[in-house]
């Protein structure tokens, strides 16, 4: 078998009919990425003309000693178990790198480690993937460990709906009953999704700003966003998705509600008080009772809506996400809120819409993205998994992150000056 340079082409037929594919390795990631000065390699291990694995590597060149740290996205697309393709596929990669004056090689592949159930417990007697740990380290990969916090370049631990041809309501029944009420209240309230062109980025751009302020990170510059948008969006990885309010609609809906409740209640009083009706004295008053109560709320709720239309217009934009999608899933990368109507709850209507765009497509899972693996109620970020934890699904740990190194000597300085670099940073 040898290692060799594939054309685009090649690589994208092979890496689309791999089961770990994902939007990190396509050529189209790859231009995003030489924005930020990273050089894409498409390898391939070929066996008569046959190709056994591949690998996406970006490469960056390092300043003043112009030797290049190299970085496989969601790592090698190789079956991971099969310890002699590994090492095949290992061995050449070395010579591969260092020819290239390479340092060391990062991975993170996109292979679970164990199977996980929606609290985040391993399931008894499922499927585990520690083969392909032990195979790795075997074979002088530098193993980060099983981290539980953001620590890693990407997630380690996500929370992911598994569709597999799944009916919409199959997916809505498996959601906690508090989320199927929050959204059944939105819709309602007339919040509604819609797809963002490219001239609204910088309102995606603000949400994500204030978002960042409120949840103490620093967001990035619009030109990120639009880089993203020029190299994903037209080819259809990238989907930004707007939630946004209609005042009056949801006004209109809230008068209609109330005059549907205030005549129910009208017609139940006159049917008993004529005895047009046989009641049990219990319920009748009790129904009376929740009929006014409901008519108290929504005149409460009117005098609200007249608020929101006084400050807001007739409508105003309530959240966002971005989604990356690819191969068999629907990402949802990240998304934010606006500060001042935050009790609309609109993120549970945005990542429903991106549910629901998984089932229409036929994708195999929804991907709500990076949690952390800590599932103590005392962990700060415990809150962020109990909102997807809601909508059923279940926990994905993978397998980590792991170091290549091809120059021992050349590995230390790097993370010495690395640390040094961090250091100074945060000072």
């Amino acid at each position: 078998m040898k290692l060799v340079n594939l054309t685009k082409k090649e690589f994208k037929k092979y890496a689309d009919s791999h089961e770990q594919i994902t939007f990190h390795q396509t050529e189209e990631w790859a231009n995003l990425k030489k924005v930020n000065g990273w050089k894409p390699y498409y390898i391939g291990l070929k066996e008569d003309k046959k190709i056994k694995a591949a690998a996406l590597i970006l490469a960056k060149e390092l300043p003043i000693i112009k030797k290049k740290m190299f970085y496989s996205p969601r790592g090698f697309l190789i079956d991971y178990n099969d310890y002699e393709l590994l090492k095949e596929f290992t061995t050449e990669l070395k010579k591969y790198i260092k020819k290239e004056k390479g340092i060391f090689v990062k991975i993170d592949p996109y292979v679970e480690y164990q199977e996980r159930d929606n609290n985040g417990q391993i399931v008894e007697n499922g499927y585990n993937n520690k083969k392909s740990v032990e195979n790795l380290k075997k074979l002088g990969y530098k193993f980060f460990g099983f981290n539980t916090m953001q620590d890693t370049l990407q997630p380690r631990w996500m929370h992911v709906i598994e569709i597999n041809g799944k009916k919409e309501e199959e997916v809505l029944k498996d959601m906690e009953s508090k989320t199927r009420q929050i959204l059944r209240k939105n819709e309602k309230s007339s919040i509604k999704t819609r797809e963002i062109v490219k001239e609204e980025l910088p309102i995606f751009k603000s949400i994500m700003e204030h978002t960042g302020d409120r949840r103490d990170f620093i967001d990035r510059p619009l030109s990120y966003y639009e880089a993203m948008w020029d190299n994903l969006h037209d080819c259809g990885i990238l989907k930004i998705l707007l939630a946004e309010i209609d005042f009056e609609e949801y006004e209109k809906n809230t008068i209609k509600e109330k005059e549907e409740t205030e005549k129910n209640l009208k017609d139940r009083i006159y049917k008993h008080d004529n005895n047009l009706l046989k009641m049990n004295e219990k319920k009748y008053e009790t129904s009376n009772k929740q009929d006014k109560e409901s008519i108290e709320r929504l005149e409460k709720q009117l005098l609200k809506i007249k608020t929101y239309k006084k400050e807001y217009g007739k409508k105003k934009n309530l959240g966002t996400i971005l989604f990356l999608i690819y191969g068999n899933e629907v990402l949802s990368l990240f998304g934010g809120t606006d500060d001042n109507l935050l009790q609309f709850q609109s993120a549970y209507t945005v990542h429903y819409a991106g549910i629901k765009y998984a089932i229409d497509h036929g994708y195999k899972r929804y991907n709500f993205y990076g949690i952390t693996g800590d599932f103590r109620k005392e962990n700060p970020l415990y809150g962020l998994y109990l909102f997807k934890k809601s909508f059923g699904g279940h926990v994905v740990e993978l397998i980590g992150e792991y170091d290549l190194v091809i120059s021992n000597f050349w590995y230390k300085i790097y993370n010495l000056a690395f640390k040094t670099y961090h250091k100074l940073k945060n000072h």
